[in-house]
């Protein structure tokens, strides 16, 4: 694993310093919230050993959500931090999504916040960056932020934010808290890769205006931007590799496994092998670059993955490729 530049960056307006990188716990006992995909994931051992891979190369925030695999993402990153002991570490976590009996949609209650903030430090330890994980159409907002507000005069967490939100539902989040005179939301966490650059029409540029940090999720869409799916033949999709994240949630990347993406793949493998780089070297570098862009979501699942996190962090992404890397993914 070579010498990793993981820099220290502001958190939007929070005051918090973060790592530019974070590791991603959707993986951990399963593929992200949904309970048909709980044991798909990351087995204890394997995450133990990327969340400790995850600090030799210089991340400072891991990122999980109470929904993760029932709650055990929540439970094998508290593990980790128990026997670890690292306290330069952060901890993100959600709240929002269906996981208790009877919950039939996004809960974003006072009460609902309360219990399941109670129950994520109870395993993860302590709690420092809270997201709003979507949005409840039924509940007021200023009474969800009031409930973020009451845990930070608390001392339960320090920042909220919002996740998977669109523009519209940041703007009625930052005029709720600025009409109550509460705290803003810090940051939004969200997808952005190459192959999927919709946030940057207006949630980025919103974003950039009011002083509120962005966290990319998903920056390789699955693996497709890793070029692994790159074949001798330009007209079929090749099937996804078993085990892979493209074949256990298939909706989810279904929008970007396109042949005329992978044709746009092709091109920025070829970029890299001219910098002596990995594809997915170039993918993430490209997001670190990124001007509107705080930090990065990564989650490899093999150690040697991580060499493209190091490479990444430390390479110097000029003008001159960031114009070729654009004109593919225009």
């Amino acid at each position: 694993m070579p010498d990793s530049a993981v820099r220290t960056v502001p958190l939007g307006s929070t005051g918090i310093e973060v790592s530019e990188f974070f590791f991603g716990g959707a993986a951990i006992g399963g593929i992200g919230s949904a309970p048909s995909r709980i044991g798909l994931g990351m087995k204890t051992d394997e995450a133990l050993e990327r969340l400790d891979e995850a600090y030799e190369v210089g991340i400072r925030v891991l990122d999980t959500a109470n929904s993760f695999a029932g709650g055990e993402s929540e439970r094998v990153i508290g593990r980790w931090r128990e026997e670890r002991e690292r306290a330069d570490v952060l901890v993100s976590t959600k709240v929002g999504n269906v996981v208790e009996r009877g919950q039939e949609s996004i809960s974003l209650a006072a009460d609902h916040i309360e219990r399941q903030l109670a129950l994520s430090r109870s395993r993860l330890g302590s709690v420092d960056l809270y997201l709003a994980h979507g949005f409840d159409e039924r509940t007021p907002l200023e009474e969800t932020i009031t409930a973020f507000a009451a845990a930070i005069d608390t001392e339960q967490i320090r920042a909220w934010g919002c996740s998977t939100a669109s523009v519209r539902e940041v703007e009625a989040w930052l005029l709720a808290a600025d009409r109550a005179g509460l705290p803003r939301p810090g940051w939004v966490q969200s997808e952005l890769s190459l192959v999927s650059r919709s946030v940057e029409r207006d949630l980025l540029p919103l974003l950039a205006e009011e002083g509120v940090g962005f966290v990319a999720h998903s920056p390789l869409a699955g693996g497709i931007l890793s070029a692994r799916y790159l074949t001798d033949d330009p007209e079929e999709l090749p099937d996804p590799s078993p085990g892979s994240r493209l074949a256990l949630a298939p909706a989810m990347y279904a929008a970007a496994f396109t042949l005329p993406n992978l044709a746009r793949v092709a091109g920025l493998e070829s970029l890299a092998r001219e910098r002596e780089v990995g594809t997915a070297t170039l993918a993430l570098a490209w997001l670190r670059r990124h001007p509107q862009v705080t930090a990065t979501i990564v989650s490899p699942r093999r150690t040697e993955q991580w060499d493209e996190v190091a490479d990444a962090a430390s390479m110097d992404f000029d003008d001159a490729l960031a114009e070729q890397v654009g004109a593919l993914f225009a």
